[in-house]
C-alpha cells in the first residue's frame, strides 16, 4: 500500500505546476514594467502601458478588461501638426524586440469605464496574440494603477513572463 501524505501531495503538484509553466513561457510574448494610470470619478477612460518582447514574430491582436466596457490597442501618431490617437487592428511584435506601449505611443486604451481605477489597486487585463503560423495566445494581468502624474513604468518595474 503506498500513502502519500498532504505535504508531499502538494509538493508534487507544485513542481508540475512549475515545469508546465515553464515550458509555456519558453515560447510566450514576455511583458514587463505594466501599469495603468489611475482615473478620477467621472472619468470614462484611462491608459494601460507595458513593454512586451516575442521570441518569434507576434502580433497583438486584441486586449479585453472587465473593468472596460472596450479595451482597444491604440497609436498616437502626428498628421501635419495634430497629434491623432486611434484603434489599431494589429501591433507588430519582431522576433526578440522589445515593443514599448507607453504614454504618446502605442498603448492600450480602456473605454467606458464601469468604475474609476484608484492609485494603489489592480486591473485585470487580458492581451491576445496572434503568431506567424495564426495559432492565438492570451495572457491574463494583474496590472497595477498608479497616479495620474505618474509619467511612465515604475523603474526596476516588476516583468511577468507568459
Amino acid at each position: 500500500m503506498i500513502t502519500t501524505t498532504p505535504f508531499k501531495t502538494l509538493a508534487a503538484a507544485l513542481l508540475l505546476a512549475a515545469t508546465i509553466t515553464h515550458a509555456l513561457a519558453q515560447d510566450a510574448v514576455k511583458v514587463e514594467g505594466a501599469w495603468a494610470r489611475a482615473s478620477v470619478p467621472g472619468q470614462k477612460a484611462t491608459g494601460a502601458f507595458m513593454t512586451l518582447t516575442a521570441p518569434a514574430a507576434t502580433q497583438l491582436v486584441g486586449v479585453s478588461s472587465p473593468a472596460a466596457g472596450v479595451a482597444e490597442v491604440h497609436e498616437m501618431a502626428m498628421q501635419g501638426d495634430v497629434m491623432k490617437m486611434r484603434a489599431i487592428e494589429s501591433l507588430a511584435l519582431p522576433a526578440g524586440q522589445p515593443v514599448q506601449l507607453k504614454p504618446g505611443g502605442h498603448h492600450i486604451m480602456l473605454l467606458d469605464l464601469k468604475a474609476p481605477l484608484a492609485e494603489g489597486a489592480t486591473v485585470p487585463l487580458t492581451l491576445l496574440f496572434k503568431d506567424a503560423a495564426g495559432k492565438t495566445g492570451k495572457i491574463e494581468l494583474q496590472v497595477p494603477v498608479r497616479a495620474l502624474t505618474s509619467p511612465a513604468a515604475p523603474a526596476g518595474g516588476h516583468g511577468h513572463k507568459h
